[in-house]
């Protein structure tokens, strides 16, 4: 089962490309499918790519949800 996680925008770069923060952990992601996001949006992240803009509200309800099982992530997930 694939999951698109929720990640903050922290800085737009060339390339439509952006670096994200993912649970404490950052990465860079292609944009390409959100070219309206911007720093400080919320987005799901799925296989590299943003994929839908979403609010902060939700994107923290989805985080909290992670949280309460960490092996869906995979890794250790800081609480």
């Amino acid at each position: 089962m694939c999951l698109a996680i929720p990640a903050k925008i922290t800085e737009l770069k060339d390339n439509r490309l952006a670096t994200v923060d993912i649970l404490g952990v950052t990465r860079d992601i292609a944009v390409d499918l959100t070219p309206q996001a911007g720093v400080g949006d919320f987005v799901l992240v799925h296989a590299g790519f943003a994929i839908e803009v979403v609010d902060a509200d939700y994107a923290q309800e989805t985080i909290d949800l992670i949280k309460q099982f960490p092996e869906l992530a995979g890794e250790d997930i800081p609480a």
